[in-house]
Formats: structure tokens, sequence, C-alpha cells
């Protein structure tokens, strides 16, 4: 089978021919029809997630059908429609798993970086990574949905917001482009944040009430003026660009940081605690929070933005994305 591999830390992508995998007890073998190029797939691309392997077949944003089941895998069947986003598997057996919380497992697994992703026809993942995909949505549009999607949708669903609050949006990127969508579809007074004016009317369309650039605009002040927001959904990866925007947080107002940086955001300890204000953070979710942002996307009719590019093409649809170029999502096709 074809794909794209990564042969060592800050190496480039090359087209190879390997043998097809055969999955093991408790896997699934799935036919790649999609896969979705993450800003995350840079972690092995350029070698800094730690333990890493290589040779490696990066990503996590993966949708197929289901082509053979290994041993002990009874609710996964042959032509069944799946994917694997971030969230790749759990040991079931640390303290957070036999408590339930899959997503803080301390043996976590993440698809094209614990083991090969979907940059390829074929790949394996263990069962408890799968995810249903509803038939309304096409693979292309279900694949970004799997990191992008459930990062802004199992965040916000999870803040405590109520129809009618006032949340910001801050970036109007491959997260954010979806955030507005959602907000919108929740019932939100939402408010999309940018640097660029270029990007007001598209916000509009999606779904924002009111547009702020963060960087003609004191958007502070902006978003006191609107009432204050109840929360900011931060989705550009830049701790200074979301430690500006905390003063327009409303009383019990909240920061919720998914743009992943390691940058550090700053806090006034005053402002804080007189204001009864929050910032924190949200990773991702499990399959069946998957399953319920593909779910929820089709009720709202929430669709991201794609660009579409052949895995022969891999380079220049990274490129693409980790530059910043795209509008918004970029997933290739096998």
């Amino acid at each position: 089978m074809k794909a794209a591999q990564i042969k060592e830390a800050g190496g480039e992508f090359h087209i190879v021919d390997i043998e097809k995998p055969k999955p093991k007890a408790n896997e699934v073998l799935i036919k790649v029809e999609a896969c979705g190029i993450c800003h995350s797939d840079a972690f092995v691309k350029d070698g800094t997630f730690p333990g890493l392997e290589y040779p490696r077949v990066p990503g996590h944003e993966v949708i197929g059908t289901v082509e053979a089941v290994g041993d002990h895998v009874n609710i996964w069947k042959n032509n069944q429609r799946v994917g694997v986003g971030w969230h790749g598997g759990h040991c079931f057996e640390c303290e957070q798993c036999r408590r339930g919380d899959f997503i803080a497992c301390q043996n976590a697994k993440v698809s094209g970086i614990s083991y090969d992703g979907g940059y390829a026809e074929y790949m394996c993942a263990p069962q408890e990574a799968l995810v249903a995909v509803p038939d309304e949505l096409s693979s292309e549009e279900a694949a970004p949905l799997l990191c992008a999607g459930i990062t802004v949708y199992n965040a916000l669903r999870n803040s405590g917001i109520r129809a009618g609050d006032l949340v910001a949006i801050q970036g109007i990127g491959g997260l954010g482009h979806l955030a507005v969508q959602y907000a919108n579809k929740m019932g939100m007074r939402t408010v999309a944040l940018s640097t660029s004016d270029d990007k007001k009317e598209l916000a509009e369309q999606l779904g924002a009430h009111h547009f702020i650039n963060a960087k003609s605009e004191n958007a502070a002040e902006k978003l006191q003026e609107l009432g204050g927001a109840r929360l900011i959904l931060g989705t550009a990866p830049s701790g200074k660009a979301m430690t500006s925007v905390i003063g327009g947080l409303g009383v019990d107002g909240e920061l919720l940081m998914v743009g992943a940086t390691p940058e550090a955001v700053e806090v006034n300890p005053m402002e804080m605690l007189m204001g009864r204000k929050s910032v924190k953070g949200w990773p991702s979710g499990i399959p069946t929070d998957s399953e319920d942002t593909l779910n929820f996307s089709v009720l709202s009719n929430t669709k991201p933005m794609i660009e579409e590019y052949k895995l022969e093409d891999v380079k220049q649809a990274y490129n693409r994305m980790i530059n910043n170029e795209s509008k918004f999502r970029v997933v290739l096709k096998p």
C-alpha cells in the first residue's frame, strides 16, 4: 500500500510502498477514504512529541471503512464507515481510566504518533479509538471534525454557557471558523475576534453577530461595551493574543484555551478575583464525544471549509496548512 512517511525528526515526507497492516487482537483495519492534516502533525514532522519512534505515518483526522477486524472485536463490522481522531486509545488500567476519565489516560495513544496514522491507504487502530460516522457527512467533511471540530464543540458544550450568553471566538481559522458556527447554533450571542477585516464578511456568514478587529481596536473594551463575555474561546495559538482579551470577560467569565501554544498567558490576579474570572484549558475528547460532534454537525448543518489534495501531493498540502495559507482545513485523499 502507499503511505506518506516521515523517516526521521525534521525529515521530509516520502511516498513509500509498505506492507498492508493486519489487525491484531482488539484492533480494526481501516481502508482510508480521507485524512485531515492538522497543525499537531508538526509533532511528527519536527520530532517534538515525547517517545516518538520513526519511521512514522502521521494522521489523526481519519475517515474510512472497516476492512477487517481482529480477535475480540464485536461492535465494529466490515464495510462500516468509521473514524479515528486525536484520542487514539487508552490503557483501561491507570487511575484516570479506572475512573472513566479516558481523555486523561496516563498511557493514552495518538493516531499517527503512537502508531501509523491516516496518511496512507490503510491503517490499524484500537477498537476503543473508533468513531461511528453518520451517512449525512461526506468523508472529506467529517475528517477535520475529528480534531478541530470536537476540540471546539466539546469545549463549548462543557463550559457551562447558556443560550443567550455572550461568547467570543478569538481567532477565525481552522478551529475558529467551526467554533463560530457551533456557538451560533447553540444559541449564543456570538462575537468573532480577528486581526484582519478580511474575515469580517466570512465571520458574519458563519454566524457571528458581532465582529471585532483585535489589531485596530481594543478587543477587551469592545467586549465590555457589549456587556462582557461569559466565555472567550481561545482558538488562535498565541499566548499574547489570549492575554490581550482577558479584560473583555464579564463577571464569572472564563477564557477557555484550545489553541495549543507553548507561549505563556499572563493574568492580573486582582482583576481575576474581583470579577470571579477564570482561565482554563480543554483537551478535545474521546470517541463518543467525536460522535456527538458529528451528529450535532449534521443537525445544525455545520461543516468545515476544506481544501482537498491527493496523497502524492502531501508536501504541498502540509505546507499550505503549516504556513496558514489554507482556508481553513486541508484533507488528503489516498
